[in-house]
């Protein structure tokens, strides 16, 4: 269940950070047991790549991901969450992968 503080953290953010073709969104959810990551163009309205696990195999498949779709830099939504923790280290992890976020 999403909390009242998250949600409006989430469209805060969502307001402000949109994907495009050249820059798309990197998305992320975290749940109980795993960490979510979807790289989203929202001009077109599609998911370009998705991966979930744990922190650091989230991390290194989707900066695969994008290496084979040829992104270099993206727009890090963290989804309403604070960043620190899990999700921090994913935007961490995208970056030694080599994207730029």
């Amino acid at each position: 269940m999403i909390t009242k503080s998250r949600l409006a953290r989430k469209k805060r953010i969502r307001a402000i950070v949109t994907g495009t073709t050249k820059r798309p969104r990197l998305s992320v959810y975290r749940s109980n047991k795993y960490l979510y990551g979807q790289i989203i163009d929202d001009t077109k309205g599609n998911t370009l790549a998705s991966a979930y696990g744990s922190v650091i195999e989230v991390g290194n498949k989707l900066s695969e991901q994008a290496k084979k779709l040829k992104i270099k830099e993206m727009v890090f939504d963290r989804g309403g969450y604070k960043y620190h923790g899990k999700v921090k280290a994913l935007a961490e992890a995208m970056r030694e992968g080599g994207v730029k976020i």
